[in-house]
C-alpha cells in the first residue's frame, strides 16, 4: 500500500443536499441556534464565576457542562455552516482527523459529566447532612479531571484506529462535519475492528452511565417521596427534573445514532440525528437549567441588578 494511498489530500463534505434557497434559510437559522449556544452557556459560565451563591459542586459540575457545549458546538456547527453556504465544501485530511478527535472527546466528557451531574444530586438528596463531606472541593475535581482525561484517552483510541485503515477513494464524506461512521466508509480495509470498537465504547460510556443515571434517579425519587413536606418534594424535583430533561436528550439522540440498526435510519436521517448532540442539546441545556432553576434566575437577577446599581 503506497503513501498516497493511505493519506488523501482532502474530503469533500456533502452537507444537506437542499437546494441553495433552502441551505440559506437553514445557514441563517443554524447561525442564530449557534449564537444562542455560545451566549446561553457563556451566561450560565458568568454567572456560575460571578455569584458565591453558585460556588457549590452541582453548578462546578454544571459550569464543566457548559464548557463541553460551547466546545462541542464549536468544533462541528462552523463548518456545517460553511457546507450550507458553499457548493463544495472540502476538508483536509488532519484536520478532519482532528474534528473527529475533538467531536468523540467532547460527546465522552458530556457523558460522564451527566454521571458525575446525576451523583451530586443523588448525594444531595440522600445523604444531605454528609453533603459536604462526601462532594468536597477535592472530590468534585479529582471527578473532573477524570471525566476529562477519559474522554480524550477514549477518543485518542478511536482516532489511532482510525489512523491505521488506508483511505483510497472515494473522498466524499455524507455528512456536515467528520463524524466517525461516515469517515470509516470511506476506508478502503476491514474496519470491522472499528465497529466493534465504537460499539463497545457506546456500551461503556452510554448505556453504562445511563444505567448509574438511572439508578442514581430511582434512588433520588425514593427519597423525594418520603420528604413530609410537599415544598421540600417541589424543589427536590424541581431540581432534578431539569437535569433528567438534558439527559433523556443526550443519551436517546446518542443511543439510537450508534447502537440502533443503521438500516432502521438511513444516512439523511443520521444527519437530523447528528443535530441533536451537535447544535440542540448544547443550546437547550442553559435553556432548560435557567428556565427551572430558581437558583440560576436569582443570579441573574442579582448581577443585573448589580450592574444597573452599580
Amino acid at each position: 500500500m503506497t503513501a498516497n494511498q493511505t493519506r488523501v489530500p482532502e474530503f469533500v463534505l456533502l452537507g444537506f443536499p437542499f437546494s441553495p434557497r433552502t441551505k440559506l434559510l437553514l445557514a441563517g437559522l443554524f447561525s442564530l441556534f449557534y449564537a444562542f449556544t455560545l451566549l446561553g452557556n457563556g451566561v450560565i459560565l458568568g454567572l456560575i464565576w460571578l455569584d458565591l451563591k453558585l460556588h457549590s459542586p452541582m453548578y462546578f459540575f454544571l459550569s464543566h457542562l457548559a464548557i463541553v457545549d460551547i466546545a462541542y458546538a464549536s468544533n462541528n456547527v462552523p463548518k456545517m455552516l460553511a457546507s450550507l453556504l458553499r457548493e463544495r465544501e472540502t476538508i483536509s485530511f488532519v484536520p478532519c482527523i482532528i474534528q473527529t478527535f475533538l467531536y468523540l472527546a467532547f460527546a465522552h466528557a458530556e457523558c460522564l459529566m451527566l454521571v458525575m451531574m446525576s451523583y451530586d444530586r443523588y448525594v444531595a438528596i440522600c445523604h444531605p447532612l454528609r453533603y459536604s463531606i462526601i462532594m468536597s472541593w477535592r472530590v468534585c475535581t479529582t471527578l473532573a479531571v477524570t471525566c476529562w482525561a477519559c474522554a480524550f484517552l477514549l477518543a485518542l483510541v478511536h482516532v489511532i484506529l482510525l489512523l491505521r485503515l488506508p483511505f483510497c477513494g472515494p473522498h466524499e464524506i455524507n455528512h456536515f462535519f467528520c463524524e466517525i461512521l461516515s469517515v470509516l466508509k470511506l476506508a478502503c480495509a476491514d474496519t470491522r475492528l472499528n465497529v466493534v470498537i465504537i460499539f463497545a465504547a457506546c456500551v461503556f460510556i452510554l448505556v453504562g452511565p445511563l444505567c448509574l443515571v438511572l439508578v442514581s434517579y430511582t434512588r433520588i425519587v425514593l427519597a423525594i417521596l418520603r420528604i413530609q413536606s410537599g415544598a421540600g418534594r417541589r424543589k427536590a424535583f424541581s431540581t432534578c427534573s431539569s437535569h433528567l430533561c438534558v439527559v433523556g436528550l443526550f443519551f436517546g439522540s446518542a443511543i439510537v445514532m450508534y447502537m440502533a440498526p443503521k438500516s432502521s435510519h438511513p444516512e439523511e436521517q443520521q444527519k437530523i440525528l447528528s443535530l441533536f448532540y451537535s447544535l440542540f442539546n448544547p443550546m437547550l441545556n442553559p435553556v432548560i437549567y435557567s428556565l427551572r432553576n430558581a437558583e440560576v434566575k436569582g443570579a441573574l437577577k442579582r448581577v443585573l441588578w448589580k450592574q444597573r446599581s452599580g
